[in-house]
């Protein structure tokens, strides 16, 4: 009788600590917050820039063309060369609403160059075109991999995701952006 009582004691005993420490644990995991809010937003962003630029065609490089005074391969989606055109980036961010950057870079040689852009130059207003992806989501691209999280982008403090944009052959010729300020 006694270890029968026992048992049931310590059963529930182990019941009611689960129980106990599921409702102190449970709530923060649970509960959605704003990095996670940020993080479903940033991936809703990168699936609307793909899906215009997959809308134009296949990405490819065909011959150079001048990016803010440096000479950069020009990529393609389908027949619509995206250096220095930024209806695309424009249109994903206006989806984000305030405080959404979307880019386009393309490879040339070790780095990638961005050619299309909504993020603005911090002097004299404009576009940061013509500048060098760096950093962990370089690191990323180049070893073939996305890249999610936290980064910098000139200065500003950003939930992004980078992701290669990949040819015909499945060679890396560029990379999405997308991003939302923290």
């Amino acid at each position: 009788m006694k270890s029968i009582l026992f048992r049931s004691v310590k059963k529930a005993h182990v019941i009611g600590m689960f129980i106990f420490a599921f409702g102190f644990l449970a709530p923060p995991v649970l509960m959605p917050s704003v990095g996670n809010a940020q993080d479903a937003r940033v991936a809703k962003l990168m699936a609307a820039l793909k899906d215009k630029t997959a809308k134009l065609g296949a990405p490819k490089i065909d011959g150079t063309d001048l990016v803010e005074g440096r000479d950069a391969p020009a990529l393609y989606f389908g027949s619509t060369k995206m250096n220095n055109n930024n209806s695309v980036v424009d249109a994903v961010a206006e989806e984000g609403g305030r405080g959404t950057a979307a880019t386009l870079f393309v490879k040339s040689g070790d780095d990638y160059i961005r050619v299309a852009t909504n993020v603005s130059a911090r002097m004299g207003g404009g576009r940061e075109l013509g500048t060098i992806l760096t950093g962990a989501p370089l690191e990323s691209i180049k070893a073939g991999k996305a890249y999610y999280g936290k980064a910098s982008v000139l200065g500003t403090p950003y939930v992004s995701g980078y992701e290669p944009v990949k040819d015909a052959s499945g060679a890396t010729i560029g990379v999405y952006f997308v991003g939302c300020q923290k």
